[in-house]
């Protein structure tokens, strides 16, 4: 009975641990220096939070500002042949306005967006 018990909390926390975990690989930090356009919205330098929803290689990534989404668009998670050297933003320029923003690495993650 006591075994029973002990196991169903051993149980209870390796799920709780493991949710834990997968919620925490779904969020990060960005900091842009320069302009950006995602999607149509162009993103003043500063400092955001990247959010994504998804398990497979298709994402929803959302853009906060503080606790406002200022953009949202479709991404797709890639692995990385090596864990990444720091944070980046992959940008493309622009013949005219703002570089658009094309992926994002993280530090010490062999994933990108």
């Amino acid at each position: 009975m006591k075994f029973a018990t002990v196991s169903k909390g051993l149980l209870m926390g390796l799920a709780l641990l493991l949710a834990t975990r997968a919620f925490a690989a779904t969020k990060a930090s960005l900091q842009l220096n320069n302009p950006v356009v995602l999607n149509g919205t162009t993103l003043k330098p500063g400092d955001y939070r990247v959010e994504w929803d998804g398990s497979g290689p298709n994402v929803e990534l959302s853009i906060l500002k503080g606790k406002n989404i200022v953009a949202k668009t479709s991404a797709h998670m890639i692995d990385l042949a090596a864990p990444a050297q720091n944070d980046a933003a992959v940008t493309v320029k622009n013949d005219s306005g703002p570089s658009s923003l094309t992926g994002l690495r993280f530090h010490g993650k062999k994933y990108g967006l």
